[in-house]
């Protein structure tokens, strides 16, 4: 049960940290009974916060915008192949996903997380019935000195039959018709950014290594009380080949400038479209000439927000390093060969820091 919002502001009397985490509250328990300051666990490092000294607006500066509408065009292609070297971001509009499927699988997610906590706590690490279903809060709270504002549902995806037994009935079908509907538009992408790396055909062993597994999640963020004095997500870049994001109407993403430490640029929402960025596996399959580049989400103070990636990485048991293709003009490899497990794994362990996983694959 949850205690009285008094309890809450006498921090001393009340462990903030195990009614989130381990009573699977989540921050949401938090937001619903309306406190009204931000716990202590959740301030953040001066450094890690957002200012609007070093944000840029959108006016003046916004990561590309891709018609999708003719995919024959090599235009089309050339402007995939140069956000993802230029700005590792890129949006893109007119992909063919109906926007139906987009507002099925944002009602499910707001679904999922109206739960009680005993139902999603019956889906967290100590709880689950599988590895491929995970219910949590920030992201690696054992880890990090300051907690994120943000609880999340990952669903690794192995097949439609261990979904139908595994995944919360709240939001299973949403979140796999949206998969499914996003399977095309990643294909299309992939073999436009293959053949900007001179690969003439992606064969088996190749869509393995692109796009061997996949992973869903659903994100909530709900409303903050001090929302400038935390993140929903520190800085970081995926650990994902490509990562297909539907964020709704709230905002809240941030993406780093790919040649500015300090300006940060805001992913401005746009009805009906999808956010594509690079992952670290990408970067480290095309020697460095795709970026993957870190990104952030703020807290906000005003409205509760949700947003559902689809992580499209290497299988687990996959080598990754540069492609023989990208070396083939006597280009030196920058990465050395990896086990694609071993990558998450480092990622996973600690809080979130920037680009520094990139570096375990480093020469």
């Amino acid at each position: 049960m949850a205690p009285s919002l008094s309890t809450i502001l006498s921090s001393n009397t009340w462990n903030v940290k195990n009614f989130v985490v381990n009573e699977g509250h989540g921050v949401k328990g938090l937001a619903d009974m309306g406190i009204q300051t931000l716990p202590k666990q959740y301030i953040q490092p001066l450094e890690e916060r957002i200012y609007a000294s070093n944000v840029k607006l959108a006016e003046e500066l916004s990561i590309p915008v891709i018609d999708m509408s003719n995919w024959n065009d090599p235009n089309v292609a050339n402007s995939i192949c140069n956000a993802a070297e230029e700005w590792g971001f890129f949006q893109i509009v007119n992909h063919g996903i109906p926007i139906q499927v987009f507002e099925n699988v944002k009602d499910a997610t707001h679904r999922f997380f109206a739960l009680p906590a005993e139902e999603k706590i019956k889906y967290s690490k100590e709880y689950s019935s599988t590895n491929n279903v995970r219910f949590g809060t920030s992201f690696t709270p054992q880890a990090e000195k300051a907690l994120e504002w943000k609880d999340y549902l990952s669903l690794f995806y192995v097949s439609d039959e261990e979904a139908a037994d595994f995944w919360p009935p709240a939001c299973r079908d949403e979140a796999l018709q949206f998969m499914k509907k996003a399977e095309l538009v990643i294909k299309r992408l992939m073999e436009a950014l293959m053949k900007g790396l001179n690969v003439k055909e992606i064969d088996e062993a190749k869509e393995s290594l692109l796009m061997g597994s996949k992973r869903i999640n659903l994100n909530y963020y709900p409303k903050c009380p001090n929302p400038e004095l935390t993140v929903g997500v520190g800085r970081h870049s995926d650990v994902s080949t490509l990562t297909i994001l539907l964020q709704d109407n709230i905002g809240g993403l941030y993406v780093r400038k790919l040649d500015n430490d300090s300006t940060w640029l805001p992913v401005p929402p746009i009805n009906g479209a999808l956010v594509i960025n690079v992952g670290d596996a990408l970067q480290i399959l095309s020697n460095g000439r795709y970026k993957s580049i870190e990104h952030r989400v703020v807290a906000n103070g005003s409205n509760n927000r949700v947003s559902v990636p689809i992580f499209v990485n290497p299988k687990p048991n996959d080598v990754i390093g540069p492609l023989q293709e990208v070396l083939e003009s006597g280009e030196k490899p920058v990465y050395k060969q990896v086990l694609y497990s071993d990558y998450v794994k480092h990622f996973f362990r600690k809080a979130h820091d920037g680009k520094d996983t990139v570096d375990f694959a480093k020469m």
